[in-house]
């Protein structure tokens, strides 16, 4: 095989803006910034290809509908880590369990849908 993945991009309205929640989410740093029109995200020290990146990309449109992509995390501690993220910003949009699993579905301060789940309950 001689591709990999190297990030997942967002579209959003201010990538600017954006990247202060997701920085703070994840302990990402804003890595490269094209003129604020699309900004690459990552861990500190790492390189693309060693991790996988975040796009945000500025798009004319406002969010509509149910996301058709969206971000999985995985925690030990679900319930502290959405706090956590509420905190920063983002906002609950409803709590889902299936036997095993149970995740938490959040919105970002632009509306792109994630979620937060764990094993642990």
């Amino acid at each position: 095989m001689s591709i990999g993945i190297a990030g997942v991009t967002i579209d959003c309205a201010d990538p600017r803006g954006l990247a202060g929640f997701w920085t703070q989410a994840l302990g990402y740093e804003v890595v490269q910034d094209f003129g604020g029109e699309f900004l690459f995200l990552g861990p500190p020290g790492k390189q693309q290809g060693e991790a996988v990146f975040i796009g945000l990309q500025k798009v004319p449109e406002e969010r509509s509908g149910k996301n058709r992509l969206h971000l999985d995390f995985t925690t030990p501690e679900r319930s502290a880590e959405v706090a956590r993220l509420v905190g920063l910003g983002a906002v609950e949009a409803g709590e889902h369990a299936v036997p095993g699993l149970s995740w938490t579905v959040l919105r970002d301060p632009e509306g792109n849908e994630f979620c937060v789940g764990s094993t642990q309950g």
